[in-house]
């Protein structure tokens, strides 16, 4: 069974409004978030829920900037508020969403895979990822060790598509494409970075 088939989902789906234009969905980031959840389905605010809640409670502020940095585009930035802060705003928009249906029902089977057999490997993608900065490495390295190995490799994903220089090898590619399917991804999931695979 698969998960979602978009090409981002949970988080790094939420982290994908921030792009240069992305005050065209709202004037504030809050805004942009809760028009893009009432667009969408239970399963997928769900997943974002899931997400935030789970780095909210394993991570520490600093380094959630660093991972809503790295995964989108163009983040607004964290003056006047903390990645903490942030994180947590997510979910209780998430909150209010899921409130305005009496009938959502919870995520079940592959939708609630947590990777912890890839651990190792997705940790080894995201050291060999050396055009990030240090700080991006180290970051998705505590996700995966303290929040979820599922969760690093969706923002490692995000991050890639949007590092500057960025590149792959077709052996990164592969393994990156190995976990997602080990992990049931749809087929975008992964596929989205494979434009930046060096051609030998």
């Amino acid at each position: 069974m698969q998960r979602f088939t978009e090409f981002a989902f949970g988080v790094p789906w939420v982290m994908g409004f921030f792009h240069q234009d992305w005050t065209h969905d709202g004037p504030t980031a809050v805004d942009v978030v809760a028009k893009h959840l009432a667009e969408e389905s239970d399963e997928e605010v769900l997943a974002v829920r899931r997400d935030a809640r789970t780095l909210a409670d394993h991570l520490p502020s600093e380094t959630l900037e660093v991972l809503w940095t790295a995964g989108a585009q163009y983040m607004p930035g964290f003056a006047g508020i903390t990645g903490a802060e942030w994180t947590e705003t997510v979910v209780g928009l998430c909150d209010a969403r899921l409130s305005e249906r009496g009938d959502v029902h919870p995520l079940t089977g592959a939708d609630t895979e947590d990777g912890w057999d890839q651990r190792d490997a997705v940790v080894a993608q995201i050291e060999r990822a050396g055009f990030l900065a240090d700080e991006v490495r180290a970051a998705l390295v505590d996700c995966a060790r303290d929040c979820t190995p599922d969760l690093a490799l969706r923002v490692l994903l995000n991050a890639v598509e949007h590092a500057p220089g960025a590149t792959l090898s077709p052996e990164q590619y592969q393994g990156m494409e190995t976990i997602g399917t080990a992990l049931h991804y749809g087929e975008f999931v992964v596929d989205r970075v494979r434009f930046l695979v060096e051609t030998p």
